[in-house]
């Protein structure tokens, strides 16, 4: 099992690859490996990375370079991120596909044969590199495809099929045989018409990659202590299971974090012991990393406001009540052999959509069936009866959301 931060430094937030400090950086991998975690999540700004469709900046890659070094110097392995794109509510575009040069990001033949050469030049810059675990295409890329982003580039699910496989192949083609993947926000799973799908979710990559905010309308319909707060992790995990080929196939919990005022300040550490607990009795989790490493400098503007507090360790790398719970489970459960029992209960699903969402038949199904202690999976409902599909995932019990009483 897994316990890693998505890296957040704590001076200049993501701005630090204007002026990168090699010593800052350094002083923040010390705090983050101090608390015992395994690995983290990094982020290269695009336009920094690549300001023109034809320029990928030798000293910005070696920078990365000698941040992935300098967290193997701590025992941290690093996944890299390669399409910034969309952070904490601010976008990074580079200049070639916005305004006058405004290019569709998932269908235009350059956009794409641009984002595909940075892709395979950072994996193979890293190739070699021990503690490169692989790249994330990008971060939450899914929300420049669709509303509620203000200029959206449309594209249709077979446009995205398409570049997200091209996309993984240039990571590949760079990096051979590491742990690829893409990952986007909840809208894949909770948003009609959404064309970023869950099926590629599930099976596109090397693993499936869930992001776990409940301040999507969890926390405000079930509190800060419900079931379907704590266990909202678990959700999105077991969701992510009914369109995957693979039953065996790994999700990583790749962000999730207590955004506060949806999780009070004084029960951010309870929050993150419920929903480690909770993930740990998954079966096939890579791993949880949690987001994020620092909190944000008030000095920054413009953020929302929940941005500022969610780091496990302050601007001056001092760690939280959440930090040291988290830390308690990375001790715990290191080199620890974990095999939870298979989930014996599916609920059907008919599709992706707001049928799964908050408030939708799917989801408050699940949540009461948690919360009455059943250990709860999914299943899609042209599965439900695929007797080899049900055996293989040791689910025994199928049920309608209509067959499930809750408030």
């Amino acid at each position: 099992m897994r316990f890693g931060v998505n890296y957040t430094p704590s001076q200049g937030w993501f701005h630090h690859w204007l002026d990168f400090d090699l010593g800052a950086v350094e002083a923040d991998l010390d705090s983050i490996a101090a608390l015992g975690l395994d690995h983290v999540r990094v982020f290269p700004l695009w336009p920094v990375f690549q300001p023109n469709r034809t320029l990928i900046r030798e000293r910005a890659v070696e920078q990365l370079v000698a941040l992935v070094d300098a967290a193997g110097a701590r025992g941290l392995d690093v996944n890299v991120d390669g399409l910034q794109g969309h952070l904490s509510s601010f976008d990074f575009l580079p200049s070639w596909t916005t305004t006058w040069h405004r290019r569709n990001l998932f269908t235009d033949p350059e956009v794409g044969e641009g984002q595909a050469a940075y892709l395979r030049t950072l994996a193979a810059a890293l190739n070699d590199r021990p503690n490169f675990l692989g790249m994330t295409l990008g971060n939450e890329i899914n929300q420049f495809s669709y509303a509620p982003h203000p200029d959206p580039d449309p594209a249709t699910p077979d446009q995205v099929d398409s570049w997200l496989r091209r996309m993984l192949d240039a990571c590949e083609e760079g990096a051979p045989d590491r742990m690829h993947l893409h990952a986007e926000y909840d809208a894949a799973w909770y948003q009609d018409g959404h064309p970023f799908t869950p099926a590629q979710a599930a099976t596109l990559g090397a693993a499936t990659a869930v992001h776990s905010w409940v301040f999507n309308g969890t926390a405000q319909r079930h509190g800060p202590t419900g079931t379907a707060t704590e266990q909202h992790a678990v959700y999105m995990i077991e969701l992510s299971k009914a369109w995957a080929t693979d039953p065996a196939r790994p999700v990583w919990l790749q962000e999730v974090g207590a955004p506060a005022p949806h999780i009070p300040a004084e029960d951010a550490a309870a929050f993150t012991e419920a929903t480690v607990v909770a993930a740990l009795d998954c079966p096939d989790l890579w791993g949880v990393t949690w987001w994020c490493s620092h909190d944000v400098d008030r000095a920054l503007a413009d953020f929302p406001a929940l941005e500022y507090d969610l780091g496990l360790l302050t601007t001056t790398r001092e760690p939280k009540p959440a930090a040291k719970a988290l830390a308690r489970f990375a001790a715990a459960w290191r080199d620890r052999e974990h095999t939870p029992a298979p989930r014996t209960t599916a609920v059907v699903v008919d599709g992706p959509g707001a049928g799964c969402a908050p408030g939708g038949p799917v989801f408050e199904a699940w949540a009461a069936l948690a919360a009455d202690g059943v250990r709860p999976t999914t299943v899609l409902a042209e599965r439900a009866e695929d007797h080899e599909h049900l055996a293989a995932r040791g689910i025994t019990e199928t049920v309608h959301p209509s067959e499930v009483p809750h408030a």
